[in-house]
């Protein structure tokens, strides 16, 4: 049998590869991978008796309040002698699993999960209790097939799964600009290809796919590859703010160790602080981070325009929230959910006070 050239061995190597995932993407995706930040220091206390608190986030660096917090010690110091034990998810919808299943008690967690879980448990299982992250997400082509916007017609674009942040963003843009894709099977006047954020670069190089919207740090990649920023998700929102990562928690959780969840939100607050204040050092520290956690660190050139395009916040920005539901709700990927009482800012407010900062909206969706 003679031997298959190397570039079309890559496409099907792909190929196969976004096939298995988007029969995965059915399901709840990945497994976590757990890990341990900083040490707990000597003499410390236990917060509200617990023996660990369990924190989930992702590998991106759209979570890097997340990766921060942990690899500075931030967490780790607010709770004493409790241990902040860490989980690592590589989508949205197996964190909302592990949150309804007990598996960890807060995650940060894009507002799409969190609009979904809340959906699903009919206001049940999560609260969002804090901000993360603003921006961060572009839609990056291959400059010899698409030009402009208009030549995003008839293309292959890959969003990271079904349903998500991301997944909903590119087909609202697509309908306004009047294309007709069906949410489901992705298919229409443009094809969109649901790919784990791990394969879009490889399916990207191999011409599989003509551009992707995606979070940092796959979009740095894509251009890295040799692809073109076409569109910031920014520019589509006023100020060019919109949540991209909320800090959510098991309602039980809260309600029995408020104190512990507090710490949380403290730790959070002070690492989201020191981010804007030490930015070259936040950004190496995420970096580190991410190292540890998946065993290859960012080149510099990935790292570097990444990091600038995503703003660290503590306010939730729930109204954009709001409006990320709606183009859901349009997009026939959900039903029109009641959303008040998924916020409560109470205890982060609390926090705020004390640092003598403002306190953040709900937006009209909060508890009470």
């Amino acid at each position: 049998m003679p031997a298959i050239p190397a570039a079309p061995r890559r496409a099907f190597a792909v190929t196969a590869v976004l096939l298995l995932l988007a029969l995965a993407g059915c399901g709840y995706g990945s497994r976590a991978k757990e890990s341990t930040g900083a040490g707990i220091a000597a003499g410390a206390r236990k917060t509200d008796g617990l023996d660990a608190v369990r924190i989930g986030h992702f590998g991106n660096l759209t979570h890097g309040t997340a990766l921060v917090g942990k690899r500075k010690g931030f967490f780790q110091k607010e709770l004493g002698a409790t241990e902040a034990r860490y989980a690592v998810f590589n989508a949205g919808p197996s964190a909302i699993e592990a949150l309804n299943s007990g598996s960890v008690d807060l995650a940060w967690i894009g507002p799409s999960p969190a609009v979904n879980g809340w959906a699903k448990s009919r206001g049940g299982n999560l609260r969002i209790i804090g901000g993360s992250a603003s921006g961060g997400v572009k839609l990056v082509v291959n400059p010899d097939r698409v030009k402009s916007p208009r030549d995003v017609e008839g293309k292959r674009i890959a969003t990271p799964q079904l349903g998500n942040t991301q997944d909903v963003a590119f087909l609202h843009w697509a309908a306004e600009r009047g294309w007709t894709v069906d949410a489901q099977s992705g298919r229409g006047d443009v094809t969109v290809v649901r790919s784990d954020n791990k394969v879009v670069p490889d399916a990207f190089a191999a011409g599989s796919v003509d551009g992707a919207w995606v979070p940092e740090p796959t979009a740095s990649k894509l251009v890295a590859e040799g692809g073109k920023v076409l569109l910031d998700e920014a520019s589509l929102w006023p100020d060019g703010r919109f949540v991209i990562t909320n800090l959510v928690v098991r309602q039980e959780f809260l309600e029995k160790h408020p104190k512990a969840v507090e710490a949380v939100l403290e730790a959070s607050v002070s690492t989201n602080r020191w981010i804007n204040e030490h930015p070259d050092e936040a950004k190496a520290a995420a970096n580190e981070q991410l190292a540890a956690d998946s065993g290859k660190a960012l080149p510099a050139g990935v790292l570097a325009p990444a990091w600038e395009s995503i703003r660290f916040t503590d306010d939730p920005l729930a109204a954009t929230l709001r409006t990320q539901a709606e183009h859901a709700v349009n997009a026939d990927l959900l039903e029109r959910p009641d959303l008040r009482g998924i916020y409560d800012l109470g205890p982060l407010n609390k926090v705020l006070a004390a640092e003598g900062a403002p306190p953040v909206d709900d937006a009209g969706l909060g508890v009470g």
